[in-house]
């Protein structure tokens, strides 16, 4: 007893693989599941060399992890990680640290926080981001927390995190509930270059006609220039299965995308702080539009577009698109890290965003070569406010925006759409814009609502009586 490196509270996949991954890295790793089936299940995986004990004993698990305890729960969101909290709470000690490791909206992490320092318990919100090989065989993990605490925590997290250039993708990012809102813009992030890809895609296959293997290949060959990135690698991995009867998988998938919800909240919140993200709005907007299945079939024989084929030539055609996927993701990642800006000043996080650039180089879904940009952009200037101001990235954009200009128009002239590409253009076009059409919006307001307005040629609060 009492002897334990670390325990997990849930074995299913992504528990399982971490106290596994904790394993093969010499730590005694103890894990607690209500599910017989489970306890038994992690205990075969084990090998001989690994130190891991399972049990559906809440008190013995407890019992076996050395103090100050650090145990980490991995259930679902919402009442479950509560009730593993108070199941957990009549066997532990002051000092003891709760880590929960799901995808928890921020503000449950904040409350959570707060009724657990009053304990004399420590608390971390921390995103996992890797999927089930991640947390097997290193994720890139995002803590928050008590800093001091956090020592107890870094020697584990940072021997199973993914490593680049020999260094840990892992790293106490700030106060509160910073690990799990890094995570939830994260999962924006990905959200918006997940709707990308799928846009670019859609253009070679309905737009350009280009046959399965070509576009295979495309993506394939894409990975091995600035767009290497994870997500690129897998859809090229993607688009090369085939079904039992030899026919492209890809071809027989439903459109009708499910998710779990992080997308929204990242939208939702950038909207509470006023922080435009219209490409990661797009793609949540399209996910929802996805499962209106039903009536999309109706529509597609009702509301027609006709449009004359036209000889394009398919070189520059690929080319454009590859800018305009380039061109997409930076300003995607741009919209991301600048909520990351506006959230660590409002909710007191002091987020280090070279850090949080330097820990989703590996591990992460939204792992890219790019990423390393970004965190020489922050290593240079830590007060940035947005990575477009950075004149390396700036010069990426000027470079590769002809081509998400064509491709825009073309799509458009096809009748295919393109939200998340129309929507990072639109970001690009409105930032560099000195003056905006918002004046009318004021006079309007003060029209109808009397709600005032300022003036550029003069100082103060103005109203006008619109009518006389």
């Amino acid at each position: 007893m009492n002897t334990f490196d670390f325990g997990i509270v849930g074995l299913g996949v992504m528990g399982r693989n971490l106290l596994l991954n904790m394993a093969d890295q010499k730590f005694a790793v103890a894990g607690l599941d209500l599910d017989t089936e489970k306890a038994s299940s992690l205990q075969q995986e084990a090998n001989a060399e690994h130190t891991i004990k399972a049990t559906t004993d809440v008190e013995e698990f407890v019992q076996l992890i050395k103090q100050p305890r650090a145990i980490m729960l991995l259930v679902p969101a919402g009442k479950p990680v509560d009730s593993a909290i108070q199941s957990l709470l009549p066997y532990l000690d002051k000092g003891d640290i709760i880590i929960d490791g799901g995808n928890t909206y921020f503000t449950d992490t904040d409350r959570r926080f707060t009724e657990l320092s009053a304990l004399g318990i420590h608390f971390f919100g921390m995103g996992i981001s890797g999927g089930e090989k991640g947390a097997r065989f290193g994720p890139s993990l995002m803590p928050g927390g008590d800093k001091q605490a956090y020592e107890r925590l870094r020697p584990i997290f940072e021997a199973i995190s993914a490593k680049v250039d020999g260094e840990p993708c892992v790293e106490y990012l700030g106060n509160g509930a910073a690990g799990n809102y890094v995570k939830m813009a994260h999962n924006g992030i990905e959200y918006g270059i997940m709707q990308l890809i799928s846009e670019v895609y859609d253009l070679m296959k309905r737009g350009y006609n280009l046959d399965d293997n070509t576009i295979q290949t495309i993506f394939n060959d894409w990975n091995g220039t600035e767009l290497q990135s994870y997500l690129i690698e897998i859809t090229g991995q993607i688009l090369k299965k085939n079904d039992t009867d030899g026919q492209k998988l890809i071809n027989v998938i439903s459109d009708w995308a499910k998710s779990k919800g992080t997308g929204k909240w990242t939208s939702q919140n950038a909207m509470d702080l006023q922080v435009p993200l219209p490409t990661i709005d797009a793609a949540v907007t399209m996910r929802d539009m996805s499962k209106n299945k039903p009536q999309r079939i109706e529509a597609a024989t009702k509301l027609v577009w006709n449009t004359e084929d036209t000889d394009v030539n398919i070189v520059e055609a690929v080319a454009s698109l590859k800018d305009a996927l380039y061109f997409s993701i930076l300003i995607t990642y741009a919209q991301g890290l600048a909520l990351l800006t506006t959230a660590s000043e409002v909710y007191n996080y002091d987020l280090n965003l070279e850090t949080v650039t330097k820990i989703w180089r590996g591990g992460c879904i939204i792992r890219a070569v790019v990423l390393e940009d970004f965190r020489k952009a922050y290593a240079k200037n830590q007060d940035l406010k947005n990575i477009l101001l950075d004149d390396t990235i700036a010069a990426q954009l000027n470079s590769s925006q002809a081509g998400i200009r064509t491709t825009v128009q073309f799509a458009v002239q096809k009748g295919l759409p393109v939200a998340g590409l129309m929507n990072a253009l639109a970001y690009f076009d409105a930032y560099r814009s000195q003056n905006l059409p918002t004046n009318l919006i004021q006079a309007q307001r003060d029209y109808f609502g009397a709600h005032t307005y300022e003036r550029t040629d003069a100082t103060g609060i103005f109203h006008t009586e619109w009518n006389d």
